[in-house]
């Protein structure tokens, strides 16, 4: 049999190949009380949801996540999702010659370059407190984000991601900036940089950017509490404006817009602002893309819970 990607299954097609176990968790049927393991199967070119069916002493605790199993099984559809039935399933032995690294959803551009281009524009920043305090707080942060996804699971949530979110937001904050030549490029830029941070301190993630779970301070505090913490003790430690640590500090407490989001006040000024709407046009752009790729032509796509479970209707027209 053919050995297949995730982006290549179709419903009711039997397949094997190798996949990555990114999270897996015993549960019971509703239906009849049985054990069955349910897992969350991915590989370079997507993600599915997989059930084992029959359970037992042998097979109950044989696998972990993070770690690649040989799968057999058939493509199912289950409320609109593909899913897979796994009929066979085990670890892969060395014969297998099988690399980890193939396996795990990246960014499409390497983790150093990314993060070359995203210091150009803060060597390039002329307010000396943005610049200093930016600098830092990136640049603290190299070995993280060199494999650091930008969310659990919805938009960029991929192995460098964060850095990726963050370099697509600064190419769109510089093409508007041309056109909205009122708002301050550093104030701009500084929020788009730091405005997911946090997200290094409320998630686990280990080197494959896989994120296991959210950390204790990331369930009591979340991500844009981190952030304005961190920019406040290291604006401090330079003796910054006092005036322009509040403002990146607004920049990250206004960005997701709503409290029931996340952020206390709504944007103030005309860069948070900014930077809100750059923030939710590439997570958006990025999950319409991702589900238009799984989808065929002419037809619409799964609902979308990042874009109010709307669903996606791939045109096919070329760009």
């Amino acid at each position: 049999m053919e050995l297949k990607k995730i982006n290549e299954f179709e419903q009711n097609e039997r397949i094997e190949g190798f996949f990555l176990i990114k999270s897996l968790s015993l549960k019971t049927a509703n239906a009849n009380g049985k054990k069955y393991l349910d897992f969350a199967l991915g590989d370079s070119t997507g993600e599915i949801a997989g059930k084992l069916w029959e359970v037992n002493d042998d097979n109950e605790n044989a696998f972990k996540d993070n770690t690649i199993v040989k799968i057999r099984g058939m493509v199912s559809a289950w409320q609109g999702n593909l899913q897979l039935k796994i009929e066979k399933i085990r670890n892969i032995d060395k014969e297998d010659d099988v690399n980890i690294q193939d396996y795990v959803q990246s960014a499409p551009f390497d983790s150093e370059y990314m993060f070359s281009k995203i210091k150009e524009y803060i060597d390039n920043m002329k307010n000396q407190d943005i610049r200093n305090i930016v600098g830092y707080l990136f640049e603290s942060s190299k070995e993280k984000l060199m494999y650091y996804p930008a969310a659990k699971k919805n938009h960029h949530a991929i192995r460098g991601g964060l850095l990726y979110h963050i370099m697509t937001m600064l190419t769109v904050a510089e093409n508007l900036s041309s056109i909205y030549t009122f708002l301050n490029k550093d104030l701009l830029y500084a929020g788009v940089i730091l405005h997911d941070l946090g997200k290094m301190k409320e998630m686990d993630s280990n080197e494959l950017g896989i994120v296991s779970e959210y950390s204790l301070e990331g369930t009591l505090l979340g991500h844009i509490t981190q952030g304005i913490k961190d920019v406040e003790v290291v604006g401090e430690s330079f003796k910054a404006d006092r005036e322009v640590i509040v403002l990146l500090q607004h920049m990250i407490l206004s960005h997701h817009y709503e409290p029931e989001y996340g952020s206390p006040v709504k944007p103030m000024i005309a860069e948070a602002e900014m930077l809100h709407y750059i923030d939710i046009i590439d997570a958006r752009m990025y999950d319409i893309r991702r589900v238009t790729g799984e989808t065929d032509e002419k037809q619409f796509s799964e609902r979308l819970w990042s874009l109010e479970n709307r669903r996606i209707y791939n045109h096919g027209l070329d760009k």
